[in-house]
């Protein structure tokens, strides 16, 4: 009778067993190229740890500017073009949880930017990506905000189902805005118009305004064109028909003041006619302390001789007081913050204490 033949083994657990030379090996042949196998797959599914953490916002706009800061930081760095080395984490502010009441009325500075804030001071995220018109004047202690990406169309768009701009607009029409700046520059122009608050996203808005709750809006044409919804605009607004607000169509992206990796990094990407130009105005808001109550609007911009042109505004809710200024100077930080200050101790004299006291 012809003998059995030999067992069967994987190629591996015959090259293991030639090595050891022991036949206590043939107890367990078939557990160790699996085992092998299944500790290489754990090891390859690891995920990658993330080079930068990106908090923001999660509104469409909020996520939109991050995604640019994103791809700005990949395209600067290829150290950050791999896949996973750039994370994006949403962070929900107080501004985005009270929907139902004015800004005006839940409190002052940092309504969208304070939990963001927070996060950044707990090593819960790198940087943070922040529209610069929600910036209060101040930063938190121990961050920086060394990054202005370049800035976006600082214009207004007038939307409207029925009419082509305000001037259009029968007496009596209601428009739509959360903001205290347009209210009181629509009421000071055409004060037989009406306008309530209005609040939520844009798209929020937009589909308010399609379902009759106003009659008209105004939106950030910066905000429009990031989102690709520029043409929902039914035309835009000069500045100077409607001064934007402080730092509109800015984005800032801040990070901890001892990180000197992500301030290099984001250094790359500062803007720096941006950066002085949101620096003169927010020079102008600190003096005069804006908040949520007083309606504020500034721009400053590089005239066609290279020099600053600086418009500043500071008005009553209703549009029934207007106090404006403007300067003109050389293109130039230490300048331009002078400027800006200037513009606002001009204002604050113009308008008195008695002036402030009303807006509490």
């Amino acid at each position: 009778m012809a003998p059995p033949p030999p067992p069967l083994r994987c190629a591996a657990t015959t090259a293991h067993l030639s090595l050891l030379g022991s036949p206590t090996c043939l107890a367990r042949p078939r557990r160790r190229c699996p085992v092998r196998a299944a500790v290489a797959v754990q090891a390859e599914a690891q995920p990658k740890v993330s080079l930068i953490r990106i908090g923001t916002r999660g509104s469409p706009l909020a996520l939109a500017q991050a995604h640019e800061t994103r791809d700005k930081l990949k395209a600067a760095h290829s150290e950050l073009a791999e896949e996973g080395a750039v994370e994006i984490i949403i962070i929900k502010t107080t501004g985005d949880m009270i929907l139902d009441k004015p800004l005006a009325d839940i409190g002052g500075k940092g309504l969208f930017t304070k939990e963001i804030d927070d996060a950044l001071l707990q090593g819960r995220i790198d940087i943070a990506v922040h529209s610069m018109k929600d910036v209060p004047t101040y930063l938190p202690e121990g961050t920086i905000l060394p990054c202005n990406l370049p800035r976006e169309d600082v214009r207004d768009a007038f939307i409207c189902l029925t009419a082509n701009s305000l001037a259009e607009l029968p007496a009596g029409s209601v428009v739509g805005s959360a903001s205290l700046r347009r209210q009181s520059q629509i009421l000071y122009r055409y004060p037989s118009l009406k306008v309530v608050n209005f609040r939520g996203n844009v798209q929020t808005r937009l589909r308010k305004l399609k379902e009759g709750d106003v009659h008209a809006t105004l939106l950030a044409l910066a905000g429009l064109k990031r989102l690709n919804m520029a043409e929902t605009a039914t035309s835009v607004l000069s500045v100077e028909e409607m001064l934007p607000a402080v730092a509109q169509g800015a984005i800032g992206i801040a990070c901890r003041s001892n990180d000197d990796t992500m301030m290099n990094y984001l250094s790359s990407l500062n803007h720096e006619d941006t950066r002085l130009a949101v620096a003169c105005e927010r020079e102008f808001l600190s003096v005069l302390d804006g908040n949520c109550r007083t309606p504020i609007a500034a721009y400053a911009s590089r005239d066609k001789d290279g020099n600053c042109s600086f418009r500043g505004l500071l008005a009553s809710p209703d549009g029934s007081i207007v106090y404006e200024t403007s300067r003109t100077g050389p293109y130039d930080f230490d300048v331009m913050v002078e400027m800006g200050k200037d513009a606002g101790h001009e204002l604050k004299a113009k308008a008195g204490s008695g002036f402030f006291d009303s807006l509490q």
